[in-house]
């Protein structure tokens, strides 16, 4: 699959110094349905988890934004 960044995901990314290639790592360990997904995963190097937001439209997944979530995971 093909992974896209909007511009307000690569604004985000860069904002809060998250890199794309810890993003496309998260985003090629899932299987995706048509439509639009929220991830939630913490990652190593950073303090929040990070919240991503993709769509899925045939072979491409879209980046929608991306950024640390500052708050209590939902269980």
């Amino acid at each position: 699959m093909e992974i896209k960044f909007s511009r307000p995901a690569k604004r985000r990314a860069k904002l809060y110094q998250i890199p794309e290639s810890t993003v496309i790592s998260i985003l090629k360990n899932r299987e995706f349905s048509s439509g639009e997904h929220e991830i939630i995963q913490p990652v190593d190097n950073f303090y929040y988890p990070l919240k991503i937001i993709v769509a899925v439209e045939d072979q491409t997944i879209t980046v929608i934004t991306n950024y640390p979530l500052k708050k209590e995971i939902p269980k």
